[in-house]
């Protein structure tokens, strides 16, 4: 797996995994790759900031339990909002992103539950699937 920098029309920048660069290409050519903030399908690859190494006797300081709670905050925000116009499908998740990629259910952004073995599947089979950051329950639950 590659991980890319991303970056949409509207600003957002993002990441995202693919199985190969050619993957890459293939999805956002074919207009499956878009921004999670914003649904925007015009994205390219964001410049990468280089990583400069830490000098090699001293250790970054842990963030603070303010941050960390900060951070996980505004990531589950910005979860939920891109999860608004997305359909919770649970454990039918990997039956319905096959049946969209082959053409046999119309095209919809979903979102379910899917085993490490299906989600392994399902990338081995160029589906394009992305992962969540934060755990997802089904609409009737809290997160």
């Amino acid at each position: 797996m590659i991980v890319f920098d991303l970056k949409c029309g509207g600003g957002h920048v993002f990441e995202a995994w693919f199985g190969s660069s050619d993957a890459y290409e293939s999805q956002r050519k074919a207009g499956q790759v878009q921004c999670p903030v914003c649904n925007d399908g015009d994205v390219t690859k964001a410049v990468m900031a280089p990583a400069i190494p830490a000098k090699s006797n001293s250790k970054p300081s842990p963030p603070s339990p303010e941050t960390l709670k900060a951070a996980m905050k505004m990531l589950a925000a910005r979860q939920a909002k891109a999860l608004e116009s997305s359909e919770w499908v649970g454990t039918a998740f990997a039956d319905r992103a096959r049946a969209m990629h082959l053409g046999e259910e119309k095209q919809a952004t979903i979102h379910g539950q899917a085993s490490l073995a299906e989600a392994k599947a399902l990338v081995e089979e160029g589906v394009p699937v992305a992962p969540l950051p934060l755990p997802v329950v089904p609409p009737e639950k809290t997160n």
